[in-house]
Formats: C-alpha cells, sequence, structure tokens
C-alpha cells in the first residue's frame, strides 16, 4: 500500500508541475470566464431600458403608470396615435394596445418599431398588468393572483422534481457530464502517455523489481485521478465565482440551483468510469509496441464514452427510449447518459443502481485484467501482444 502510495504521489507532483496541465487548466479557465462575461455583456446589451407604452381603450387599468426597476417603466398614453409619434420618435420601445372587449377576448396587440421587446420588457408589463387588476383584492388573494402559480414536474415516489421553467436546470447536468468526462479523458490520455513511455525506456522493468504490476498501474490511476479532481476543483470554483458574478445581471443564473441527487450521482458514476478508463488505457498501452498507436486506439475507445453526447437528439425526443436505457446500462456510457437523460425525466431507480453495478464490475474487471496483461507486455518491447499472450496473462496456455 505504502509503495502504491509513493507512485501516486509522484505521478501527481509530476503532473501537476508540467507546463501541459497549466496550460490546459487555465485555457479552460478562460474559456468558462470569457463564456460568463459574454453572457453578461449580452443580456446587458440586449437590455433596451426605454419604457413600455400601452393604449388602455378597455379602461381597465385606469391610466396607471409604474416606475422603472428591474424592468422598464411603463407610462400610459392616451390614444392609439400618441403612442406611435412616442415609438416614432424612440421615446419608447414599444406599447400595447387593449381594446375594448379586452376583458372578455384577454386579448392585446403589442406594436413595435424594429426590434421586438425582450422577455424582461414583456414581462414587466404582464406584472404590471396583473398588479392593477388584482388592486382591490385581498392581500392574500392580489398576492397569489400577481405571482401566479410555479409549475413542478415531480416523480411519483418523489425522489425527482423539475422546473420547467428554467432551462439551466435541465442544461447543468449536460455540462456537468461532459466537464467531468473531458477531464477523465485528458487524464486518461496521461496514464496512456506515462505507461507507454516507461514501457519504451524500460522503466518498467526495472520498477516490477520493487513493484506488483497493481501497485504500479493502481498508483498511477490513483495519482492521475488526483490530477483531474485538482483540475475540476478549479474549474468549478471558478465556474461557482463567475456564476455569482454574471447573476447580478443575468436572473436566470440568479435562479439556477444544483440538485444534491445529481451531486450524489456524478460522484457516484465518476469513480468507477474513471477506473474503467484507465484500465483501458493500461491494457492498450501494454498491447501497443509505441506511444503512436496506443494514442489511435485510445482515441477510438475515448468515442465510447462520447456516444451519448452524439445521439443528443434521441435523448432530447425521447429520453425514456431503449436506446437511452441501454447506453445507461452499458459501462462505458452510463456516466453521460444518465447526465443527459437527468435534466430531461426521471430515471427510475432500477437503472441508476443497475447502471452503477454494471459499471463497478467492469472497472474492477478493467483494473485487474489491465495489471495482468501489463505483466506480460512490459517485457514484449517493441510487439504487438497477440491473442493467445493475452489468454497467458489469465492463466491461459499461449499456443
Amino acid at each position: 500500500m505504502r509503495k502504491a502510495w509513493l507512485i501516486s504521489r509522484q505521478e501527481y507532483l509530476n503532473r501537476v508541475r508540467q507546463r501541459s496541465f497549466l496550460l490546459g487548466t487555465l485555457s479552460m479557465l478562460v474559456l468558462i470566464v470569457g463564456i460568463m462575461v459574454v453572457s453578461a455583456l449580452i443580456a446587458l446589451g440586449g437590455r433596451d431600458r426605454r419604457p413600455i407604452g400601452y393604449v388602455d381603450l378597455a379602461g381597465v387599468l385606469h391610466g396607471q403608470s409604474a416606475a422603472a426597476g428591474d424592468g422598464p417603466a411603463v407610462r400610459a398614453f392616451a390614444d392609439e396615435a400618441a403612442a406611435r409619434a412616442a415609438l416614432e420618435s424612440g421615446t419608447i420601445q414599444a406599447f400595447y394596445l387593449l381594446p375594448q372587449d379586452y376583458l372578455s377576448r384577454h386579448e392585446v396587440t403589442l406594436f413595435y418599431a424594429k426590434d421586438k421587446p425582450g422577455n424582461q420588457a414583456r414581462s414587466t408589463f404582464d406584472d404590471f398588468v396583473r398588479n392593477v387588476l388584482a388592486e382591490g383584492q385581498p392581500a392574500d388573494v392580489r398576492q397569489r393572483l400577481t405571482e401566479g402559480s410555479r409549475l413542478i414536474l415531480r416523480s411519483l415516489d418523489g425522489q425527482r422534481q423539475i422546473d420547467p421553467s428554467n432551462i439551466l436546470d435541465a442544461l447543468l447536468p449536460f455540462f456537468a457530464g461532459f466537464l467531468f468526462v473531458l477531464a477523465t479523458m485528458a487524464s486518461s490520455g496521461y496514464l496512456l502517455q506515462a505507461l507507454t513511455s516507461e514501457k519504451e525506456n524500460r522503466t518498467s522493468e526495472v520498477m516490477m523489481t520493487t513493484v506488483t504490476p497493481m501497485q504500479l498501474v493502481g498508483g498511477k490511476a490513483v495519482g492521475l485521478m488526483a490530477v483531474s479532481l485538482t483540475q475540476l476543483a478549479i474549474w468549478l470554483a471558478v465556474a461557482v465565482v463567475s456564476i455569482l458574478v454574471a447573476g447580478q445581471y443575468i436572473a436566470e443564473l440568479r435562479a439556477l440551483h444544483v440538485s444534491p441527487g445529481l451531486v450524489l450521482i456524478i460522484v457516484a458514476y465518476f469513480l468507477p468510469s474513471y477506473a474503467l478508463i484507465a484500465g483501458m488505457m493500461t491494457a492498450i498501452g501494454a498491447i501497443m509496441p509505441d506511444q503512436q498507436q496506443g494514442q489511435q486506439m485510445a482515441g477510438i475507445l475515448n468515442l465510447l464514452f462520447f456516444i451519448p453526447y452524439l445521439l443528443a437528439a434521441i435523448f432530447l425526443s425521447n429520453p425514456n427510449s431503449p436506446v437511452a436505457v441501454v447506453l445507461t446500462l452499458f459501462p462505458t456510457t452510463a456516466f453521460t447518459a444518465i447526465t443527459v437523460r437527468w435534466g430531461m425525466t426521471t430515471i427510475p431507480m432500477w437503472q441508476l443502481v443497475a447502471g452503477w453495478v454494471i459499471l463497478v464490475a467492469a472497472a474492477a474487471f478493467s483494473v485487474i485484467s489491465a495489471a495482468q496483461i501489463f505483466r506480460i507486455g512490459m517485457l514484449a518491447y517493441g510487439q504487438r501482444l497477440g491473442l493467445a499472450s493475452i489468454r497467458a496473462a489469465f492463466g491461459g496456455k499461449s499456443g
């Protein structure tokens, strides 16, 4: 155990001190901050602070006005001609026309010059109308009328709920899974590079005189997992700070919340997913004669983890389709399939449990097999391991 710990520590320190680690981490930080800055600028630049006007032919708003708050001010006009003149001069950004039969038909017409008012402006006027129409009602009734109802989708067992009014809550699991898989793929590439390099320069033969294959493979995998978690911790910290800052300008970000269930699922699936790909990359490093060929094969295997993103259209149209269920249960796609489905539907508990159990079993088999294959392949310098040699790694007879 101590030897595996020393290998993990050395692998971690070697990687975090490399320029490639710093560049990779900083480039993602720049991307995260850049996205938040651009989003805030777009949100601020897209806000038209000019007032919203209205012409009340139904006489239900009583000529009232509203001062500017989070949204634009609301101004009343005596007739349509006056409102049109204000719109043409640019004094207002748009105006609503409430017809005489508004209370029976509940229809209004919105007039604008060039650009349609944004959601905030339209929401401001809707809130204004509700407040005026609710005047004279008891305080509790008025509050309920003005606030309206908030629709929450909740599963029958009460374990999941989705707020359809906040699209960010649905997209967050998708991006969280993508971020975790991105870090995992990067660190798995480090693992392949480390093992193939040591195999090419024959360092592994020297190390095997003092450590077992499992200690070597496990130590390197744990060390690189720590590298991956370090990157993720930095990225998430910057993302949280960026969201808090951008939330001062983007209302949707202030309503963003992270489900504890999602955090638990990500943690539970991340560790075995990492072990699975670590074992796969170790096996590739042992089988392939050099690093170049190993990287080519690793690129193909990496696609197995991204299949749910490539089939996003299927998940969007039917997140409970047989294809989605199969990908949830398949080891290499279980993690990404669940994060893609999480914001769209309620995943049955049996699928979560079965997918995790299958993933853990596959990860254990991957690591144990990789250590055995590495033991056989470490001395086969410059040669590709054949099927007979791989069988020999598990006690079979090579022909």
